[in-house]
């Protein structure tokens, strides 16, 4: 053991040296093979874009939100009881949008449309130019007989 006045590093001790030798050799550095660093870059850009593209698609869709504000409103006017009463369709209004609405519950279709402006059925209407909210419902379709079905309100963008 070493007495306490020669530590390694202490310039009074026997045999030392000013000049201090560096901890680590140049030899030991930490280094990164040039595939193994492309192959990182890659892959941090590709997760950034993943993360990018899934925050823009989650953002709200102004169209779609239109959609849904008629969907719901059209929900509350023919709803009765928490039964959708294909007869009250005609009477569903969205103001200010023209508005197609349809309601499908046992293989049969209702639909009822704000005005001549509004979007025309399914295979008639050109996707980019209508937003569509729907939503499943309990439809009443015979005296004391519910069936499942879906109430879709279509807006032209």
């Amino acid at each position: 053991m070493l007495p306490d006045s020669a530590r390694p590093g202490d310039s009074t001790a026997p045999g030392a040296t000013t000049d201090p030798a560096p901890p680590f050799p140049a030899a030991n550095r930490a280094a990164v093979e040039p595939v193994a660093a492309l192959v990182a870059v890659i892959v941090v850009g590709l997760a950034l874009g993943l993360y990018a593209g899934a925050f823009a698609d989650a953002a709200p869709d102004e169209d779609r939100a239109s959609a849904t504000a008629a969907l719901d409103r059209v929900e509350d006017a023919v709803t009765v009881g928490g039964v959708v009463d294909p007869k009250r369709l005609r009477r569903a209004e969205a103001p200010g949008t023209a508005t197609a609405i349809e309601l499908e519950a046992g293989g049969e279709r209702w639909s009822a449309a704000s005005g001549p402006e509004a979007p025309g059925p399914p295979g008639a209407r050109s996707p980019e130019a209508v937003a569509v909210a729907e939503r499943r419902v309990t439809v009443r379709v015979a005296p004391g007989r519910n069936v499942r079905g879906t109430l879709r309100a279509v807006v032209w963008r």
